[in-house]
């Protein structure tokens, strides 16, 4: 008997061919062709073709999302961090097989990112679901993108744990240090009021994106990087880390690292996100001032666990929990000073005594075991102490009135006091082009005094709820110097953006909410001590105008326009699609038991 001249490792036999642990490895989801073995048999012979051998194919899959785009400098690390991903889980006994998805960029993406985050979502489960793997990684950053893996990874069931692409680095125009892009819209805003020249905007276009990497301030990708930390579902320290630093690449090979043990202890992503970590995630999106956009997403994440937020214990949560980060557009910093200063151990060490140190991690450790595995800390000035904070309550209030009988909210920490109580007369756009058309006409009329309300940019009346809620003051007004006006609408603004700014008025008036039927001339009151937005308008009347100007809802005749108008639910509900959301929802978040009650 001859023996076989082929390495060990790679002799076939029949029994190697029949699938074995068929929700393990390789062998996982065999594409269907009526006949196991031979499923198997020809996926091998063809991953063979890339120079895989059968030892090396024994091993546990690590699936590696890479959303790497020529269209997304906010992920232009991913090679470098794909690379130290498959660097850790090789490390670890593991195969990595990274594979491309969607990849959303922020202004990149027409008509908003919002409008393709679920299509993503769709993306990024189906691939998982489609493709053997044991653990997934999901690397994402610019806005739309963590939330999407999120949902997707929550709605397929697997281990998975997010790799955060990074912040990029802070430019500096003129001595002065600046970052995208709360410095873009203070800089368009300055040119607008003819404060500075072409030449002068010109200029600091050049410095506001100093590398690639999400933005520099805490906005909705630094607010999504926070919670995907605080979620659990990511390595500790996983959030602060700058994309073109050797701390980033460091924390892909630990994640690579992590993926495989997760894969071998079958670490489901539901066991990470339960109502106790969608609890911690609402303390940190309170305390670190984050994007209003955060509390959108998190809805829809918790929506793929049959989970639904609480606003109005949302609020309530919000008058113990100070914003305790200073960055930018509640305070001063940006960050990466934020990362110099521990990042999110610092201040998950301050809220301590509001979290859920029970609340289970990826590393198979819990929240309150990783912060005292960060130490004690040191001296520095990015995180206050809970006796010194930057604002006293959380930084997004929830707002209930006859305006927003499903609610609006507004970001409080980065709004004028002095207009935080305020009755005006509205000023009234009834969508973006009517926007657009008369916002900088010296014949509009409207004084500082009034509030600008814009309808019509919500879920479907847009559709994709675009950042269009950061109103631009009236070009009239800004000239005078006028620096903040209200301003109410049923879309969305950039967590980088400042004002008092009424946000995700529910429901929208695509869909017959009250803010349809608002009228130039009306009198309406916010009033976020009282957590109430009221338009001064009996329900008679208001009954009367819906019956004159009937509600038209938006529809396509086809694709996925036609889709998103069709199943696309209000803010409340994450604008997820209701498909996608969980069959049978367990409860609220947070907690009738928690700390918010």
């Amino acid at each position: 008997m001859t023996k076989s001249s082929k390495p060990a490792s790679d002799v076939t036999t029949t029994h190697d061919l029949a699938p074995k642990g068929a929700d393990q490895g390789i062998s996982k989801g065999l594409t269907n062709y009526g006949d196991r073995g031979f499923s198997l048999f020809l996926r091998k012979a063809f991953i063979k073709g890339a120079g895989y051998s059968d030892a090396t194919l024994d091993r546990p899959v690590v699936g590696i999302v890479n959303t790497g785009s020529a269209y997304n400098p906010c992920h232009g690390n991913a090679p470098q961090l794909i690379e130290a991903v498959k660097r850790g889980v090789m490390l670890a006994g593991g195969l990595p097989m990274d594979f491309p998805t969607i990849s959303i960029h922020e202004s990149f993406s027409a008509p908003t990112s919002m409008y393709l985050r679920n299509l993503m979502s769709m993306d990024t489960e189906e691939m998982i679901r489609a493709q053997p793997m044991d653990a997934v990684v999901l690397i994402g950053g610019c806005d739309k993108t963590v939330p999407a893996q999120l949902m997707g990874a929550a709605s397929a069931g697997l281990p998975a744990i997010q790799l955060i692409t990074g912040s990029m680095l802070t430019g500096s125009h003129r001595s002065e240090r600046v970052g995208a892009c709360t410095d873009c819209r203070r800089y368009w805003g300055k040119f607008r009021a003819e404060e500075i020249d072409a030449e002068e905007i010109a200029d600091v276009n050049n410095q506001l994106v100093a590398s690639v990497g999400t933005c520099s301030v805490m906005g909705t990708a630094s607010t999504m990087a926070c919670i995907a930390e605080a979620l659990g579902m990511t390595v500790p320290g996983g959030a602060s880390p700058p994309a073109v630093t050797a701390d980033r690449i460091r924390v892909a090979e630990q994640t690579g690292t992590e993926a495989v043990r997760i894969a071998r202890e079958r670490l489901t992503i539901d066991k990470i996100l339960t109502p106790a970590a969608f609890e911690n995630a609402m303390r940190v999106l309170l305390a670190i001032g984050g994007s209003t956009n955060g509390i959108v997403h998190l809805a829809a994440i918790a929506g793929r666990m049959g989970l639904e937020i609480d606003l109005k214990a949302l609020d309530h949560m919000g008058r113990d929990t100070p914003v305790l980060l200073d960055l930018k557009p509640s305070g001063d910093h940006y960050m990466e000073d934020f990362h110099h200063a521990g990042g999110m151990a610092t201040l998950l060490r301050e809220l301590k005594p509001l979290l859920n140190l029970d609340a289970l991690t990826v590393t198979g450790r819990t929240l309150g075991e990783e912060i005292e595995a960060a130490g004690p800390g040191f001296a520095q000035t990015v995180v206050r102490t809970r006796d010194n904070p930057i604002y006293p309550q959380g930084g997004i209030a929830v707002l209930q009135g006859n305006l927003a009988p499903g609610g609006a909210i507004i970001k409080q920490s980065a709004a004028d006091p002095r207009l935080m109580e305020h009755e005006g007369r509205a000023v009234v756009f009834e969508n973006a082009e009517d926007l657009a058309n008369r916002i900088d006409s010296d014949d509009l009329d409207v004084t500082a005094d009034d509030i600008l309300v814009l309808k019509n940019i919500g879920p479907k009346g847009a559709p994709g709820m675009p950042e269009a809620g950061y109103i631009p003051i009236p070009r009239k007004l800004a000239r005078a110097g006028v620096k903040d006006i209200v301003r109410i609408s049923d879309g969305r603004m950039s967590g980088t953006a400042f004002g008092t700014i009424v946000l995700h008025v529910t429901p929208e008036s695509a869909v017959g909410g009250p803010l349809a039927f608002v009228r130039n001339g009306d009198r309406i009151t916010l009033s976020v001590a009282r957590r109430e937005l009221r338009l001064h308008v009996s329900d008679e009347e208001l009954a009367m105008r819906a019956a004159e100007t009937p509600i038209v809802v938006p529809t396509a005749d086809r694709g996925y326009r036609k889709l998103f108008l069709t199943t696309v639910t209000q803010a409340d509900q994450g604008v997820d699609f209701d498909f996608l959301r969980a069959a049978h929802m367990l409860g609220k978040v947070p907690r009738a038991d928690s700390d918010a009650d």
